[in-house]
């Protein structure tokens, strides 16, 4: 399992959200770059970085400074919010994203999915971000009448491979991750997991390795100082941990 270190922009500011509300928005890093950097040095390979400014408006707003994260940090980045269009994902991708994320867009445009997966394959992730089970949109200011597990089939069907899966009501609240949201994923469908929300500490991740997801981002945790990057990587690359 890899563990997934979150940078989230707002305002050009390395920021954590309270269950997606804006309006709770605290500054967590002085330099996202750094952040980013310092991430790195501490083993990650991935960083899971997200353009708040830009899935609350719909376009690319800190796109410029992301592109400066991904290149003067070396790591392999998967990047959301405000991505709507081919060409927002070929312009991540030109700028070395190993992974884009559809969010919004992916939910009203089934048509931009499946060419989108036909046009960049396994580059292409989806994210299933739910509140009380049903699908969120528009930086999660919206939700949707659809059951989050529907949502997941459908992407499927359109070739994606790979979901990064938030239950927003853990999302920077240290309450711990969801299995049972994931465990639920996981069978219904064959995609690649990275759960994402609520992770607290080293239970969180032995049980999300346990359960066989690829991924778990990690955010305020790591922030706060309740989650050791490093051992929780050291774990993940270990016999007990890795998959």
């Amino acid at each position: 399992m890899k563990v997934i270190p979150a940078i989230d922009i707002l305002g050009g500011r390395c920021v954590r959200l309270r269950k997606g509300d804006f309006g709770t928005a605290g500054e967590v890093a002085a330099d996202a770059i750094e952040a980013a950097r310092a991430f790195v040095k501490s083993g990650a390979e991935w960083l899971h970085v997200v353009d708040l400014d830009g899935a609350k408006s719909g376009r690319r707003v800190n796109h410029e400074l992301i592109s400066r994260i991904i290149s003067e940090s070396g790591a392999l980045a998967e990047v959301g919010g405000g991505i709507r269009t081919l060409g927002d994902i070929e312009w991540y991708i030109r700028c070395g994203a190993a992974r884009v994320i559809l969010g919004s867009a992916a939910y009203r445009d089934h048509a931009l999915v499946k060419e989108a997966v036909a046009r960049f394959g396994d580059k292409v992730a989806v994210g299933i971000d739910a509140r009380r089970g049903l699908v969120a949109t528009d930086g999660w200011t919206a939700t949707a009448g659809k059951n989050y597990i529907d949502f997941a089939r459908e992407v499927e069907e359109a070739g994606v491979k790979f979901a990064v899966v938030t239950d927003i009501e853990r999302d920077g609240m240290l309450s711990g991750a969801n299995t049972s949201m994931l465990a639920a994923l996981k069978e219904a469908t064959k995609l690649n997991l990275i759960a994402s929300g609520g992770v607290r500490d080293m239970g969180d991740i032995r049980a999300l390795a346990g359960l066989g997801v690829w991924g778990a981002v990690v955010g305020k945790a790591v922030y706060e100082g309740t989650l050791d990057l490093k051992e929780a990587i050291f774990y993940c690359k270990s016999a007990g941990g890795e998959v």
